[in-house]
């Protein structure tokens, strides 16, 4: 890790708003209220997992799609369809399964009569991808062919059909869901489709009080219904602030350098990954790692992005992208593992 000073991040976080107009600050600290808003909206229906909130939101913030992973009953397809209700946006969920086909997610041509009663033609029925916020329900559950229809619109922001182009919504973010234990009858994503994810959000069980406190409110009757906190418009305006926060050279250089030391191939690669990594992550996780820091700097209302940002969404950002061998495995050393001891020792060198 380069010895880069970090006096940057001893200096108050406002010292930093002079690179922004009195508008972006305003709209910075908006956007933290707005943040603590929607926060307390969702608990009123989602207990706990405010870790996951955050990170989706980093993710909204930030552009980028996230795969949430857990085993059922965790709420995670409540949590998307609440988030995408006090957001204002239009929301869609597909439901993978075996026989779904590419074009149940694209859309389809059909032929059909002219309004003008002169012959015939062909029009685009958009299908569910073209929403706000869509949920890809268990998209480990449908083949190949039909994953690639949906990552290649997360991708490019549009879908071919028929040879024609057909732009998607924007703000548009995919929010997949992945059981992490049933793996039959399951098409596992590919690592250069996985890469297609900005975070890998893992969802956990509840604490017991929060369990409790579960049982308790889905037992006594429906539901509140949720308020609208957030319109697309204004999340876009929020998206262009975060893309001017400021990133101090030491923090890029952070970013490069947990990459790198991720690839077992790797001349700084310490020899103790080297031992339990398969891959190791691409150069994509450096730029997603840069974003997610500086919306997460965003909505915790600073001007400007820190280390501490950076591994806040480390792990998020290469769970899914370091491929452990089957030592690894055997010893029950994870990715998440192997991240951590790396922000670890990148700390000891900060020192």
């Amino acid at each position: 890790m380069s010895p880069t000073s970090k006096s940057t991040e001893n200096l108050s976080s406002e010292k930093f708003a002079s690179s922004l107009n009195e508008d972006e600050v305003t709209s910075i600290q908006t956007l933290q209220d707005s943040y603590s808003v929607i926060k307390d909206e969702l608990s009123r229906i989602i207990i706990g997992q405010e870790e996951a909130i955050e990170k989706i939101f980093i993710c909204m913030l930030s552009q980028g799609h996230a795969l949430l992973m857990g085993v059922p009953g965790l709420a995670k397809t409540l949590l998307v369809n609440s988030i995408a209700k006090i957001t204002s946006l239009t929301f869609s969920r597909i439901q993978f399964t075996p026989d779904l086909m590419p074009s149940d997610v694209t859309g389809t041509e059909i032929l059909q009569n002219r309004k003008d009663g002169e012959g015939r033609e062909f029009k685009f029925i958009k299908g569910p991808v073209f929403a706000n916020v869509l949920l890809a329900d268990e998209i480990n559950r449908t083949p190949p062919k039909t994953q690639s229809a949906l990552l290649e619109a997360m991708q490019e922001k549009h879908v071919t059909v028929a040879g024609k182009n057909h732009l998607l919504q924007k703000p548009f973010f995919v929010l997949a869901t992945q059981n992490p234990i049933e793996q039959e009858g399951t098409y596992p994503l590919p690592e250069a489709q996985l890469d297609r994810f900005m975070f890998l959000v893992r969802m956990e069980y509840p604490k017991r009080e929060e369990e409790i406190a579960i049982a308790r409110r889905t037992t006594m009757g429906a539901p509140p219904s949720l308020t609208k906190i957030l319109t697309g418009k204004k999340l876009k305006e929020y998206q262009q602030i975060v893309e001017k926060i400021p990133v101090p050279e030491h923090v890029y250089e952070l970013a490069v350098d947990l990459v790198r030391r991720t690839r077992p191939a790797a001349e700084d690669s310490p020899s103790w990954l080297k031992e339990s990594v398969q891959w190791g992550a691409g150069p994509r996780a450096v730029q997603f790692l840069i974003r997610g820091a500086k919306a997460r700097a965003v909505i915790y209302g600073n001007f400007i992005t820190t280390t501490e940002d950076l591994e806040a969404v480390a792990e998020a950002v290469l769970d899914h992208r370091i491929i452990t061998n089957f030592h690894a495995r055997s010893e029950g050393i994870s990715s998440a593992h192997i991240i951590r001891r790396l922000i670890e020792e990148a700390r000891k060198e900060e020192r």
